[in-house]
């Protein structure tokens, strides 16, 4: 694919609009830690909200979504879109707790919620087991998505694409702080979704796909693996009941609350509380993550659905694009690169704007990755355990080499991922278990850090342990029926074993091993004022006045459920009534419009009451 003059200047002015603001940010990020990783406490709920969306649209993104509907069809998605429940839940009951703690880091959390040793250990732990180990994993992840993509457009190879996207992230990660990082994210926002959605309008006019009715109707009559219809948004219950389970039954009923995953965590964590935590009020909290959670899974998945659709019709086959693309790395092929196989078919001038949009889907990404992973492992291990008096300019300097330090480990790992799928379902498993464990550690007094440590531990060891048992038992299948078989312990069998043994673990953790000091719960409840009965008995040892007592308890449970609800309501129905026009459906298109306007209108309501108050 070759890129004419127009393209290129597309493509240069839009790096330019994206990052020649952010250069401006250096001095201010050089202050100190607070200004570099948390933006001095000031920004405002628009800008914390288009930062988070704009993270979690990544260069890997719509390869994701394209594997998933090539492999389960539309449904498929149903494993992302049940954390509408988790991110909806953050809103409501977690964000405001997140902003009155005060703290630069979600790992900070650690020392003023729990004592002792424990505490210490289980936020070192975190801060290179997140920091390091789980985000280079992610930035591979998106890396890897960039190389595939590279290969498509420029075959160029994989250490050719890492030296380009890692010389523009790392500089700017490492000049201009948290600030430069948000910025950036702000203006990428609205070319990724330029890109995408040119994407899919170019993809449905080519003559196999015949438009939108033509995409409908020659997919209605093609069955996909296992005999599923590829349109359909919820799974086929009556014959294909354990594709349902795994695809709607375990995400819906147990993954949302169940998993730690990046962005979707458990009442809020990672990057999505490092933006709560930078937000300048506890309203301003709240409303980014509202809006993040809205455009998040209304706004943006169904171009990346429309041409993983489409890419169905123009290669049917992974044979289809590697034929289409002969040059291609033969270990790149995997159905994650039919998304970027589907861009040579834009024009003249729109092939830059796309190039433009997944280079800022990859630095977005990234450079929050880097921000992120740098605040943990050197605000939270190497200034709480290395060295603690240091000034504030030498901790910014730190944090800078450590950016580029964790670039190069993910880039180095890029070369040892499959697929986006894998990778994601890899996460997805490792952090299974833990997520009722950051649910819950807001509201019950007893759970303590040697919780979080059985927990993290138990997960890790019950994921290899499975991991280990289905390699054993395909490797002793002869070699053709180990090609066609699946593996033996399935993911969502896989997903409840962890979840179960991790869950008895920490519970009996809980009641087992030493408590959190009195003194740091006490201190804990007076400044972050948890609510609900799980903190009866530390708010009587706080003795606590009227006053104090009652805006402890001051959140209305009933109206922060009904958010969570119509919240939840609002975002399924608007996505699935986009879903029914695009497909030519109207009288489910008006039914779920009309859902749509009342749980909005109820949501609307309950926002305001949070506002002002």
């Amino acid at each position: 694919m070759h890129l004419q003059l127009v393209d290129w200047i597309i493509v240069v002015a839009s790096l330019l609009i994206c990052f020649l603001p952010a250069l401006f940010f250096g001095k201010r990020a050089s202050k100190g830690t607070t200004e570099f990783f948390a933006s001095g406490r000031s920004v405002p709920w628009w800008l914390a909200g288009l930062s988070m969306v704009a993270t979690t649209f990544s260069s890997d993104t719509p390869n994701l979504v394209a594997d998933i509907v090539r492999r389960q069809g539309v449904a498929g998605n149903w494993c992302w879109w049940a954390f509408v429940l988790t991110g909806v839940l953050t809103v409501f009951f977690y964000a405001e707790l997140w902003r009155r703690s005060g703290v630069m880091t979600d790992l900070e959390f650690y020392e003023i919620r729990y004592s002792g040793k424990a505490a210490s250990v289980v936020r070192g732990f975190r801060a290179v087991y997140l920091g390091f180990f789980f985000n280079c994993i992610i930035m591979a992840t998106v890396n890897l998505a960039a190389c595939k993509i590279a290969g498509i457009l420029f075959e160029f190879s994989r250490w050719e694409t890492l030296l380009f996207v890692g010389l523009l992230n790392v500089v700017f990660a490492a000049h201009s702080g948290l600030w430069g990082v948000l910025v950036i994210d702000m203006v990428q926002f609205f070319i990724k979704m330029s890109a995408v959605i040119a994407a899919a309008y170019f993809a449905l006019q080519l003559p196999e796909v015949g438009g939108l009715q033509g995409m409908v109707e020659k997919l209605s009559s093609r069955t996909g693996p296992g005999g599923i219809n590829y349109l359909n948004m919820m799974p086929d219950f009556a014959n294909h009941w354990d594709i349902a389970v795994a695809v709607f039954i375990m995400p819906i009923a147990v993954q949302w609350w169940a998993v730690w995953y990046p962005g979707s965590e458990p009442g809020g964590g990672s990057y999505i509380a490092q933006r709560m935590l930078a937000s300048k009020s506890e309203r301003d909290s709240l409303g980014s993550v509202l809006f993040f959670n809205i455009a998040h899974f209304c706004l943006r998945p169904w171009p990346w659905i429309l041409v993983g659709l489409c890419s169905i019709l123009v290669y049917p086959d992974l044979s289809d694009i590697q034929k289409a693309f002969p040059h291609l790395d033969p270990s790149l092929i995997n159905h994650d690169i039919a998304y970027p196989a589907m861009l040579k078919f834009l024009p003249v001038g729109w092939i830059g704007l796309m190039v433009a949009g997944l280079i800022a889907a990859n630095s977005s990404t990234i450079l929050t990755h880097l921000n992120w992973g740098a605040s943990y492992l050197v605000h939270d291990f190497y200034r709480r355990f290395i060295n603690k008096t240091a000034t504030e300019k030498h901790y910014v300097t730190v944090g800078r080499w450590a950016t580029v330090g964790l670039f190069l480990c993910a880039g180095a790992l890029t070369f040892v991922l499959g697929s986006a799928k894998d990778c994601f379902d890899i996460l997805l498993q490792v952090g299974a278990g833990t997520g009722l464990l950051y649910l819950l550690r807001w509201f019950w007094w007893r759970i303590n850090a040697w919780c979080e440590i059985v927990a993290m531990v138990s997960s890790f060891l019950a994921s290899v342990t499975i991991l280990i048992v289905n390699h054993a038992m395909v490797a002793s299948m002869p070699a053709v029926e180990a090609a066609k078989a699946g593996p033996y312990i399935s993911s969502h069998v896989a997903l409840i074993l962890t979840i179960i043994l991790t869950t008895v673990c920490w519970v009996a953790a809980a009641y087992l091993l030493p408590q959190t000091d009195e003194k740091t719960l006490i201190a804990f409840y007076r400044k972050v004022k948890p609510f609900g009965p799980g903190w009866k008995r530390i708010q009587k040892l706080a003795q606590l006045s009227p006053e104090e007592a009652t805006a402890a308890g001051r959140l209305n449970i009933p109206l922060a459920l009904t958010g969570w609800v119509s919240g939840c309501v609002t975002i399924w129905s608007s996505l699935f009534c986009i879903g029914n026009y695009l497909y030519g459906r109207m009288t489910y298109t008006w039914i779920l419009g009309g859902i749509f306007a009342v749980s909005g209108t109820v949501l609307l309501g309950i926002v305001r009451k949070l506002w002002r108050k």
